[in-house]
């Protein structure tokens, strides 16, 4: 049983986020500590009866931390910690999902909208003080949304409102999901994951907003790369590993496609030798996709609603994962 709100400490331990702070101003009246490193987290996980966290986490803390009923992920992955661990100590687990759909739909508009109208070529001209003349040549201009092709790959919360907004500038969507059943929402269509590499040959965006599973692993690769139009663009909002690496460095310097833009890579950061960096055609986002000012909040929102329900007894968690 988690201990009551009186008895109850919670530990808030993430290297960046103000999640402390902005639980104060809740004025809850439940203890709290936050630390910022391993080590620290070593010294005081033993105090915490609930932990929120994402990157500082190992399986290994479990020894240390006697008291702990409740983790609540700030991320919506929760691959670092073990199910079968927490299971046998009691230990319930919740993710964050959902808790940046907004932000990262919205990012993967504003990538889409950047390339499409050529924003990173005008803002290195700018640095450059560089007034760029009218261009005569139709393949070198900007060009309109309207009416182009948006192929998401993973229409969940973050592709269904990246769907909605694709559709408010005109464009034709279509989704690719796990269950079609499950619904098109925005999308002027929507097929199984199997129809990819039939539906890229029609797309002028493809971006990609699925999880990373052992079937979106390397999901775009070489063959998917070379099914895409030469005037088409890739956009990554997933994770890093859902695209090979090589293979988009490779078609991008050979003008294979249009350009990409990419919020994940495969190693984060991006290597300081990595080709992409130096790719006038891509627009590179350090996995800021999800980061906004109204994260913490969010993510304390879903912690609330799942506290709420472990002092009501109740079974189901909100994004339960154990």
């Amino acid at each position: 049983m988690i201990p009551s709100k009186d008895k109850l400490t919670i530990c808030f331990a993430h290297v960046a986020y103000q999640l402390r702070q902005c639980f104060a101003m809740l004025e809850t009246g439940i203890n709290s500590f936050e630390v910022r490193d391993r080590e620290t987290l070593d010294r005081q996980i033993a105090e915490a009866d609930v932990l929120v966290i994402s990157g500082l986490w190992r399986n290994d803390l479990l020894e240390r931390a006697p008291r702990l009923r409740f983790i609540q992920s700030i991320g919506a992955g929760t691959d670092q910690f073990s199910r079968e661990a927490l299971a046998k100590q009691g230990v319930r687990l919740a993710s964050a999902r959902g808790v940046n759909a907004r932000a990262v739909s919205e990012h993967a508009m504003a990538l889409i909208l950047a390339l499409s109208r050529r924003l990173p070529e005008a803002r290195d001209n700018q640095g450059k003080q560089v007034w760029r003349g009218m261009i005569g040549d139709l393949e070198g201009r900007e060009d309109e949304l309207g009416g182009k092709t948006l192929l998401v790959v993973g229409l969940g919360q973050i592709g269904g409102r990246l769907a909605q907004l694709a559709k408010a500038f005109d464009m034709n969507v279509i989704g690719l999901r796990r269950d079609p059943a499950a619904g098109a929402g925005s999308a002027d269509a929507v097929h199984t994951m199997s129809k990819l590499k039939t539906l890229l040959p029609q797309a002028d965006f493809v971006a990609l907003t699925c999880p990373l599973t052992p079937e979106t692993e390397d999901l775009i690769d070489a063959e998917a790369l070379g099914l895409m139009k030469p005037s088409a663009h890739l956009v990554n909002v997933a994770r890093g590993r859902c695209v090979n690496e090589a293979a988009l460095v490779s078609t991008l310097a050979a003008r294979g496609i249009a350009g990409a833009g990419i919020d994940v890579t495969t190693d984060e950061p991006l290597a300081a030798g990595s080709p992409l960096w130096a790719m006038e055609h891509v627009l590179l986002t350090p996995h800021t996709a999800g980061e906004t000012r109204r994260y913490e909040d969010n993510v304390l929102a879903i912690m609330q609603d799942n506290l709420e329900r472990l002092w009501r007894g109740e079974k189901s968690l909100r994004n339960q994962i154990v």
